[in-house]
């Protein structure tokens, strides 16, 4: 499916260092932006609202470029200090993409700022709710959430895709947008 993502080789130096930052973090990135990618052309976006997207996406973690080791690469559950310190990275992530010299980088700024926004509003910045929400943001979340369960990570195994999608339909409306979410669900469903 990477083939169908527009190519945006003045990014790869941004994209590279991220990876070089934390491998982790740079393939989660990846595979985000697939998926991301798979709802918004199932959402019916127009060809330049998808690069967006796909650049939001790829980019939804660059701000974990400034997040300490100690933080970003500890074995387990974050404590409360850290995790304040981790919620920083969508706007670290925001004013790294916003420095970007292409057109449209505020949209996609906008966008990774806002990737933890939830739908009831009890998301991070700044508790944004429903329509409030960048659409770009509401994609990208449910393709994080989805991936983040999926992977292995330092305090978690994998989950099952039936697991995660029980999850996340129990999330459904407080944390993602439940049109968004039932169209993933059927396109999930349809991969499988």
């Amino acid at each position: 499916m990477s083939d169908i993502i527009p190519e945006q080789p003045t990014l790869d130096p941004l994209f590279i260092a991220l990876g070089e930052r934390c491998a982790e973090t740079h393939e989660h990135c990846g595979r985000v932006g697939r998926l991301a990618w798979m709802l918004g052309s199932a959402c019916g976006l127009p060809a330049n609202e998808l690069g967006l997207l796909a650049a939001a996406a790829r980019f939804h973690d660059i701000g974990k470029i400034g997040i300490p080791d100690a933080v970003l690469l500890k074995p387990g559950r974050l404590d409360a200090e850290e995790r304040e310190l981790m919620m920083t990275h969508s706007e670290r992530g925001e004013r790294i993409f916003a420095a970007v010299r292409c057109g449209d980088a505020g949209v996609v700024a906008t966008a990774i700022r806002h990737h933890h926004e939830w739908f009831d509003g009890a998301g991070y910045p700044d508790g944004l709710h429903g329509e409030q929400i960048p659409l770009l943001s509401r994609i990208v979340n449910l393709a994080d959430s989805y991936d983040a369960m999926a992977s292995t990570r330092p305090y978690q195994r994998p989950r099952t895709h039936g697991d995660i999608m029980r999850i996340m339909r129990e999330e459904r409306g407080r944390k993602s947008d439940p049109r968004l979410f039932d169209l993933f669900e059927q396109l999930t469903q349809q991969q499988a």
